[in-house]
């Protein structure tokens, strides 16, 4: 990792229990992602991949240690704070692709810039645009814009919810398990895509996968097993 490079993501003795456990699930020393990096987190189920990246994205707050991302502490913002932050700052590319489902293709994509003047303004004067150019990318036909996302097929709601992530040029974007559903062609279209962008963008890339076929495409590989010091079950 170069030094010369801000940091998005830096972390030290980052703890985090379950309301009611005894011990901790994740237990982290210390770890920096550089702004424009890409890296590859995986581990087995049930090793805690989906708790950091909800602690990160601040969806959870840890118990104790330092949790900072692009220069805010997140152990130090109540969760409104964290909210704001997370929509103006974190595209995040969730398992269960959390899409609403009355809504059409189009504006699930354009659902950020809703709540974010700071990613409104990063996609431009024209944003309808931007998210088609998203979805086309991602090879989600222009027929398919207007259709609610239940209509959908899994792996075209899983490009969905990428091309919402990415929308508004967000600083970190963060996707656990994005290419589950798709098949191996599209699969690595989409991960040239996610870099590509990532890159244009300035963007670091925190990805999670059980796929170690995908670990050759990240300037680095964590395996978080060997990273967490924690003895209790991490969910």
């Amino acid at each position: 990792m170069s030094t010369d490079r801000a940091a998005v993501i830096h972390w030290q003795g980052l703890c985090y229990r379950w309301p009611g456990q005894a011990h901790d699930c994740l237990n982290l020393a210390e770890f920096t992602l550089a702004a424009g990096e890409r890296v590859f987190l995986h581990g087995p189920s049930g090793s805690g991949k989906s708790t950091l990246l909800s602690l990160v994205s601040g969806v959870l707050a840890a118990r104790s240690g330092r949790l900072s991302v692009l220069g805010h502490d997140l152990t130090q913002l109540s969760p409104r704070q964290r909210d704001h932050f997370r929509v103006d700052h974190i595209g995040f590319i969730f398992q269960q692709f959390n899409l609403i489902p009355y809504l059409s293709v189009l504006d699930n994509v354009l659902l950020p810039l809703r709540f974010s003047k700071t990613r409104r303004q990063a996609a431009g004067s024209d944003a309808r645009a931007e998210a088609a150019r998203l979805l086309g990318r991602l090879d989600l036909d222009a027929s398919l814009y207007a259709r609610p996302t239940t209509a959908l097929s899994v792996g075209q709601q899983q490009r969905v919810a990428a091309a919402r992530a990415l929308i508004g040029k967000p600083a970190l974007v963060i996707a656990d398990e994005p290419t589950s559903a798709l098949d191996a062609e599209r699969q690595q279209r989409f991960i040239d895509l996610l870099r590509q962008e990532c890159q244009a963008n300035g963007s670091a890339l925190l990805f999670v996968s059980h796929d170690m076929r995908l670990a050759d495409h990240f300037d680095r590989l964590l395996h978080l097993p060997e990273l967490n010091r924690a003895t209790g079950d991490a969910g």
